[in-house]
């Protein structure tokens, strides 16, 4: 249908927003007021909010805000055998794997699980030879930004990317799954797994990326604390008590000697955090 040339061109949902709650909003905090005022006054629906909330939420993360921590990586060798490299798909149900050569920084390519299929279809496994497997790997910094990295693995058709710390050590592995959660919440599968070795990864420069389910007796000795096992069983129902409320991403919080940031939650819970001690004197030793 057209419009006549009189008539005024259709507003976006921003500016219908504006209107409705007096005025554009001066700042990205201003903005998600104002979204959430909006979720109150049933405009927007809970996991609408979350979204939004989301895509704000990636301009302002960096890789290393949530990528798997180096000793997590499930990897391949890039001498093994087919018949040694099966048990490990069969276990992760991973999708893809780096390999490496002598250590973790030697990562010389990504393997592709789907790519194997035919050496079993065509009984051919005494051909089997990894570089015939091999994919290029992409290497990204810690710093980069989640909305970069988002478009990044869009225009490649990428979906996994190995993280590589300032002097160029591999830190760890970020896949378009991973950032795509920060958007739409949890991403759970079949195979996922809620609690991993390490709860508490701690960043050179002082911040500390704690997974919610961390139990209280582990933060305590991690960091030296001594709130009660009785009333939480994990830090995470801890730092919602002191919220008062399920808090969402990027809601802040000071508390005792920590100041806390949710990096992932959704409408019931929280999944992961950063903290940051207050004095820095009282910083644990590293381990």
């Amino acid at each position: 249908m057209n419009r006549s040339r009189n008539e005024p061109p259709p507003r976006s949902w921003l500016e219908r927003l504006s209107l409705a709650f007096g005025g554009e909003p001066r700042d990205r905090a201003q903005l998600v007021d104002l979204l959430r005022s909006a979720q109150q006054r049933e405009i927007l629906d809970p996991d609408s909010l979350g979204m939004l909330e989301g895509v704000l939420q990636v301009s302002e993360m960096q890789v290393r805000d949530i990528m798997v921590p180096r000793p997590q990586m499930d990897v391949v060798q890039g001498d093994a055998a087919l018949k040694d490299i099966l048990p490990l798909i069969t276990e992760s149900a991973h999708s893809r794997f780096p390999v490496v050569g002598e250590s973790r920084d030697e990562v010389i390519g990504i393997l592709l699980a789907k790519d194997l299929l035919r050496y079993f279809v065509e009984g051919a496994e005494v051909d089997f030879e990894m570089r015939d497997v091999l994919r290029p790997a992409v290497f990204v910094p810690e710093s980069k930004r989640l909305n970069v990295l988002l478009k990044e693995f869009r225009n490649s058709r990428n979906h996994m990317a190995i993280v590589v710390d300032e002097y160029g050590g591999v830190a760890g592995l970020v896949t378009i799954e991973d950032v795509l959660e920060q958007i739409v919440g949890e991403i759970d599968d079949e195979h996922d797994i809620e609690d991993y070795l390490t709860h508490i990864m701690r960043h050179p420069s002082g911040r500390y990326t704690v997974k919610a389910l961390t139990p209280i007796d582990e933060f305590n000795q991690y960091f030296g604390t001594e709130y009660s096992e009785d009333e939480f069983d994990t830090i995470g129902g801890l730092v919602v008590n002191r919220f008062g409320h399920v808090p969402k991403r990027g809601d802040e919080l000071d508390f005792d000697t920590f100041h806390v940031r949710v990096l992932r939650a959704d409408n019931r819970r929280v999944h992961l955090l950063e903290m940051r001690l207050r004095d820095p004197a009282e910083m644990p030793p590293v381990a």
